[in-house]
């Protein structure tokens, strides 16, 4: 298998495990301080990812030349999880995953802004579609909302943090130094791990750990093993197999897996007039994949 499939399958992996993410953090978002929970979340992450690292060959000092890099990494991915966390205080799961699908528009941006990485024509209609879907699910299929621009705090809050994830996917191969990705995602869990709490020391402090409920305790293990630690070394890989805009083209996917999320989790079915935004988005997914050959 060529290392373009093996990247597509990390980030079909990748969405399915970030989707996750969105509907235990909206049950989360409110029980504690979106700084303090991730300063922790990254803390553990790094500690998850070491036990990779180690199990495959261990760390190396040329691993850590420049290491300024993962500060840089680590800060804006922990800003995006922040800012993720503080959207769900308001924001439904499914429309903010919609907004997470804006993300391949700007990551196609940065990816030009930063590497002169081109998109080709069916790419750009294809982030035309979906950002059309990603609209169409914020917006909950009400032209009336869209026309006024009616969009909630929690959204925008996040779309913001959206930015940030957006500039780290191309700066992910622009900083590389030829680590592997397991210690490229432990150095940038460390580094955001080490930012957030220099941001949120505070509120680690002042937070009551014992008294927090049960679903911030399985919402913490949930995003450190798997929405943090796996997903940012598949992020990592992908990264380095697949131009930035395709990489993010999988957040398409998104909105369906939270939509099966949400159902699982016994909290019903979006409208069907949201359903044909979230078909639009997996449209543009099809048109990227298709264009991959």
């Amino acid at each position: 298998m060529s290392g373009g499939y093996r990247g597509h399958l990390a980030m079909l992996a990748f969405s399915a495990l970030v989707a996750g993410s969105f509907s235990l953090g909206s049950m989360t978002a409110n029980h504690i301080d979106p700084a303090a929970f991730n300063a922790v979340r990254f803390l553990c992450g790094a500690v998850v990812v070491s036990l990779i690292v180690q199990a495959r060959g261990g760390f190396h000092r040329p691993h850590f030349h420049a290491p300024w890099r993962y500060l840089i990494l680590g800060g804006l991915f922990g800003a995006y999880f922040v800012l993720m966390f503080e959207g769900l205080k308001t924001a439904p799961p499914v429309s903010a995953a919609a907004v997470f699908t804006l993300t391949p528009i700007m990551t196609a941006g940065f990816g030009f802004l930063l590497l002169s990485q081109v998109m080709t024509g069916r790419m750009a209609l294809a982030l035309a579609i979906g950002g059309a879907g990603a609209l169409w699910v914020i917006f909950r299929a009400d032209i009336s909302a869209l026309l006024a621009f009616e969009i909630g705090r929690g959204e925008v809050v996040y779309f913001i943090g959206c930015i940030s994830h957006a500039i780290y996917t191309p700066m992910v191969r622009m900083l590389n130094r030829g680590e592997p990705a397991p210690v490229s995602t432990f150095g940038t869990m460390l580094g955001g791990a080490f930012v957030l709490f220099l941001w949120g020391g505070a509120e680690v402090i002042a937070t009551d750990w014992v008294a927090l409920p049960g679903i911030v305790w399985v919402t913490l293990f949930y995003t450190a093993v798997f929405a943090t630690a796996i997903t940012v070394v598949l992020l990592q890989f992908a990264s380095m197999q697949l131009p930035a805009s395709k990489v993010m083209a999988y957040t398409y996917l998104t909105p369906t897996w939270v939509i099966g999320w949400e159902f699982f989790l016994g909290n019903g079915l979006p409208t069907v007039y949201v359903l044909g935004g979230v078909a639009l988005t997996v449209l543009a997914l099809l048109l990227l994949l298709k264009n991959d050959g």
